[in-house]
């Protein structure tokens, strides 16, 4: 019997990216997996190629009417959520001042005000099914700010409070909340920007969406009475600068 049989996880934007990592982990382990995508067939192919044990929802967890759709199609179809991990995520960058009020709106309601609709919906499900776990994918950019990150950086820096908040709020209903931080990792997420480099170019030395994935296993694996409530990734040989 694989070590999460029964259990019924919730990944948004698991589509691709480390999103799409997490869920064939979690359903190599015995999960059902609810993946979501803003793209409907994107979602509906992609959990094809992982397989029977996932099932992909359109939903733009911006809207919080299309998040609680998926909860209860998921509290409908397979008795509730036990697992829910926050990944969907997006991000622009540029300075301040040349900004346009809608892209900074969009990243912080799919950022942050997504993620809150999310455990709105899902803790009402982990309660009645006696407990869960909540993962929400932060970034390092949520303790390192830099030029042409402001949205970016404020939508990560709050994710980490409300995390930290939330972890307090429902640990006694045997819930328990950890966000991961991880650094420069091979997918396509990114924009250029003054002081990055954009895009992900898939690489040797930076993290991948598998390394993060056994991150969430291995919390999963941790004892009832432990709580890592925050854990930062970073790729062990980066290039040396100068």
């Amino acid at each position: 019997m694989k070590r999460l049989d029964g259990k019924v996880a919730v990944v948004t934007g698991g589509n691709r990216g480390i999103g799409r990592g997490i869920v064939e982990a979690l359903a190599a382990e015995g999960a059902r997996v609810v993946l979501t995508a803003r793209d409907s067939k994107a979602a509906e192919a992609a959990a094809v190629e992982v397989g029977s044990a996932a099932r992909g929802f359109g939903c733009d967890v911006r809207h919080h009417e299309q998040v609680e759709w998926v909860f209860e199609e998921v509290s409908r179809q397979f008795g509730g959520c036990d697992l829910l991990v926050n990944n969907a995520g997006i991000g622009t960058f540029g300075p301040v001042a040349e900004m346009k009020p809608e892209d900074w709106r969009a990243v912080l309601e799919t950022n942050l005000n997504g993620v809150f609709y999310c455990c709105r919906a899902a803790i009402p499900q982990m309660k009645r099914k006696g407990g869960g776990y909540i993962f929400n994918i932060s970034s390092l950019a949520g303790v390192n700010a830099f030029p042409g990150g402001a949205a970016y950086n404020a939508s990560k820096f709050g994710l980490n409070g409300f995390s930290e908040a939330l972890m307090m709020e429902v640990r006694y209903d045997n819930i328990r909340v950890s966000y991961l931080m991880p650094g420069s990792v091979a997918t396509d997420f990114g924009a250029p920007a003054a002081g990055r480099s954009g895009a992900r170019e898939k690489s040797d030395w930076a993290l991948t969406p598998a390394d993060v994935a056994e991150v969430v296993l291995d919390l999963l694996r941790s004892p009832a009475r432990a709580l890592y409530s925050r854990v930062e990734m970073r790729p062990s040989r980066p290039p040396k600068k100068g």
